[in-house]
């Protein structure tokens, strides 16, 4: 039948075209809608892929403006060219882009561009920007949507002054003011980046400390290294409100002794987090059912209430992270084609890429005393380690946390050079159950930063690393 499908997904980002390629592997007919012109979905146009393109290009800014002349390197004259700043930002996009459409060709995914809205039998119906639809249907559907942007009571996201980290990322001018609600991820990443290039930045956030959903050390080291660098951070503030002057944006909050604050600037920048997009789905017709956060509700195999339509990535609960969800893209495809599939989701990292960067895995030691589970604490400062002062780069640590019984480890959190990359041998650690003293016995090549995780490994095992 023309137009009939093994497996349906609608929603190109990390989750959905990891789903369709997997799916294809595996000897099905596949289709993906994206609801926008370009494949990726908030991940790849909006999201991970510009962000870090953003913090690249201006951390580069940073170092020759405070870094280099520690090393007897001295540079004059240096200018941001905000315009060629965001332009490199569209082609790094677009690179990424065009490689989604080259892998759709490459595993013979048919291509519908539009808005994907599910029927009664699993039809599905594809609105396209010239108004004309286009009928589809499928054994399987994989709902893959994702997400969008939240805001508060009060504030009305007006994309022209009070934005999103969306429109944040390809702003036509460079500010000279930015007020950022919101001190998680988003928040400090766009804090990072706006601040190395000479906006002056205030952050606004509710907790009492920045990224409060990771272990809370890394929260305080990163917010006395933010502050250090000159970014005015505010923690255990409620904001109230955000109004439009033209020019300009005032931002009213309670202040944390209770007395009510103003603060004025070019820009407002809402990061308080993101809501899973099912608008326009039509999951009316369907026996899909969400929960009171909106959230798509599923089984074990991430099936919903009906069988053969599928949920993953942003519009289910967990965490959201472009990587939790294709590896739901995988799991759900290989369970459609019978195979075995198990995600071990306190195994999933969670990283931060200001610099230096933040990431951790398992367990925060907020969770394990909040479960009253016993734990060894091993840490390592950087400032210790050969390599990282051979790179001036000595700020954060590296902590891990694991049984006092057996060594198993029970979360790994690090703060400093390259976290990002560093994290996966946590990772690795925790999801083949590696011990603390297995993990200090190995070698690892030096000088790297990776010898700050051995001597905390070695510091949790008892085996007499420098331990502070």
């Amino acid at each position: 039948m023309e137009n009939h499908f093994d497996v349906i997904v609608i929603g190109s980002g990390p989750g959905g075209y990891t789903a369709a390629i997997r799916a294809a592997q595996l000897g099905s007919s596949c289709a993906i809608i994206e609801k926008y012109p370009v494949l990726g979905g908030t991940c790849t146009n909006v999201g991970c892929i510009p962000s870090k393109a953003m913090l690249d290009s201006s951390e580069n800014f940073d170092i020759i403006q405070h870094k280099v002349a520690r090393q007897g390197i001295h540079v004059s004259g240096v200018e941001i060219n905000f315009g060629e700043m965001t332009e490199r930002n569209r082609h790094v996009v677009k690179q990424n882009n065009d490689g989604l459409v080259y892998l759709m060709k490459k595993n013979k995914i048919q291509t519908f561009y539009g808005t994907g809205s599910i029927g009664k039998g699993k039809k599905v119906t594809v609105k396209q920007a010239d108004g004309k639809t286009v009928e589809l249907t499928g054994r399987n559907i994989i709902i893959a949507t994702g997400s969008k942007p939240s805001t508060l009571p009060g504030i009305k996201i007006d994309k022209a002054r009070i934005i999103t980290s969306t429109e944040a990322l390809y702003l036509k001018e460079m500010p000279k003011t930015m007020t950022i609600i919101g001190g998680g991820v988003i928040g400090v990443e766009m804090a990072s980046i706006f601040h190395r290039i000479g906006v002056k930045v205030t952050v606004l956030e509710y907790a009492k400390s920045l990224i409060p959903t990771m272990d809370g050390e890394l929260g305080k080291e990163l917010q006395k290294i933010l502050v250090k660098s000159g970014i005015d951070i505010q923690t255990g503030c409620a904001v109230k409100g955000a109004v439009n002057n033209g020019k300009d944006v005032t931002t009213t909050y309670t202040d944390p002794s209770g007395k009510d604050a103003t603060i004025t600037a070019e820009y407002c920048l809402v990061a308080v987090g993101r809501r899973p997009y099912t608008e326009g789905l039509g999951l009316e017709n369907t026996g899909v059912k969400t929960d009171e956060r909106g959230r798509i509700e599923t089984d074990a195999q991430l099936q919903t209430a009906e069988a053969g339509i599928y949920a993953i990535g942003d519009v289910v609960k967990g965490a959201m992270l472009a990587h939790k969800a294709e590896d739901e893209g995988v799991m759900v495809a290989e369970a459609i084609h019978g195979k075995a599939h198990h995600i071990n989701y306190n195994c999933i990292p969670s990283v931060v890429y200001t610099w230096p960067e933040v990431a951790g895995v398992g367990y925060t030691e907020e969770q394990l005393k909040e479960k009253n589970i016993p734990f060894n604490k091993g840490k390592f400062a950087f400032m210790a380690s050969g390599r990282a002062r051979a790179s001036d780069d000595t700020e954060g640590f590296s902590k891990v946390l694991t049984d006092p019984k057996y060594g198993e480890i029970l979360g790994v959190h690090i703060i400093g050079a390259r976290a990002a990359d560093l994290i996966a041998l946590g990772v690795s650690a925790m999801e083949f159950e590696l011990t603390d003293i297995e993990l200090g016995k190995i070698s690892y090549a030096h000088p790297t930063f990776a010898e700050t995780l051995k001597d905390a490994f070695l510091a949790a095992s008892g085996r007499g690393a420098i331990n502070f």
